[in-house]
Parts: C-alpha cells; sequence; structure tokens
C-alpha cells in the first residue's frame, strides 16, 4: 500500500511544479497567437529601477500569470468557448461584467480575493464574429482590479479596454452571478 501511494505521489509531482490550466491547450496551435508570462517574468520586468513606473511596476510584482490566446478560426473559437464555459463552472469564478456588441460577446469574470477590489484570478473570454478575432484571457496572482487598465495599456492586450470598463464600472463583484 505505501509502494501505491508513493508512486502515485511520483507521479503527480510534476503536474504540482509545472503548473497546467484547462487553456493551455490552445499554446502552439497553428490557428492561435499565443502570449504567455510567467511569475519570472513578472519578477524581471518588476526588478527594473524606475521612478516613473514605479505603480506599474509593484502591479507586476503582485502577478503570477498571464496567457492570452487569439485566433480568427471558427473551430478554435467554440473549442475555446466550450472549454472557457467548463472552466467557469468549476473555478469558482463570478461574472463582473458581461457586454455584446459590434457581433462581439464579451465576458469578464473573476475570482475575489480580500476586499472588494482584490482579484486572485481574471479571466477575459471575447467571443469574435466574421473579421473579429476571438481572444481568451487569463490573468492570475494577487492584485487590484482597478490597476489592470494600467497592464492592459502598457501590454497593450486586447480587449484591454473592456477591462477598463469593468473596473471603472464596479466596485468588486456583486454576490454570486455578479451584476446582470
Amino acid at each position: 500500500m505505501k509502494k501505491l501511494i508513493l508512486t502515485v505521489v511520483l507521479a503527480l509531482m510534476p503536474s504540482l511544479f509545472f503548473a497546467q490550466t484547462a487553456f493551455d491547450k490552445f499554446d502552439g496551435q497553428d490557428d492561435v497567437t499565443a502570449v504567455v508570462v510567467n511569475k519570472k517574468m513578472f519578477k524581471m520586468m518588476g526588478d527594473v529601477k524606475s521612478k516613473e513606473n514605479q505603480q506599474y511596476l509593484n502591479l507586476i510584482k503582485k502577478l503570477d500569470n498571464l496567457r492570452v490566446f487569439t485566433t480568427q478560426s471558427t473551430r478554435v473559437t467554440s473549442d475555446m468557448k466550450a472549454t472557457s464555459e467548463k472552466y467557469i463552472k468549476t473555478a469558482g469564478l463570478e461574472e463582473l461584467m458581461r457586454v455584446t456588441e459590434k457581433g462581439q460577446n464579451i465576458k469578464i469574470l473573476v475570482k475575489s480575493g480580500t476586499s472588494e477590489t482584490n482579484v486572485k484570478e481574471l479571466l477575459m473570454f471575447i467571443e469574435g464574429s466574421g473579421k473579429n478575432e476571438t481572444v481568451l484571457m487569463s490573468l492570475t496572482g494577487d492584485f487590484d482590479l482597478n490597476d489592470i487598465s494600467m497592464l492592459t495599456d502598457k501590454l497593450n492586450l486586447p480587449g484591454g479596454a473592456n477591462i477598463d470598463k469593468a473596473a471603472k464600472g464596479s466596485k468588486g463583484p456583486k454576490g454570486p452571478k455578479g451584476p446582470k
């Protein structure tokens, strides 16, 4: 019995050190543009000494991972939508904002932290149609929602304007389903 338990623990060890997400399957696909930034890169960016960007540097030190996947493929869009809907149900995310605009469905969800505006995870899914790209973004760490628009501006992330609207229009999630 001890050997069985030890074997299971050893088999699971790599997954403990190399955290995988539900969205990693989109990384490396031909029809997907992927941007993945990990904690080490955020730490390196935060170690740069600059007084003019101190607020930005303080924010990136609080981030763990950023994953952005974009596509114009209808097949990949369907897969992204199904994967994100499944993830939303299991991850305990709360809807922060939902917008339907110019043929795009935009959802922004968060996993709350210790205060109304503190966030452990932010997930944005923009379902494109026609010429519009589909965007799936996952950001994890321990950060303030009000600071995220600064990050999306600096990194020029797709959908950044939507996150800015959500941050300005909310003081954090409102109950289990968020605002309607």
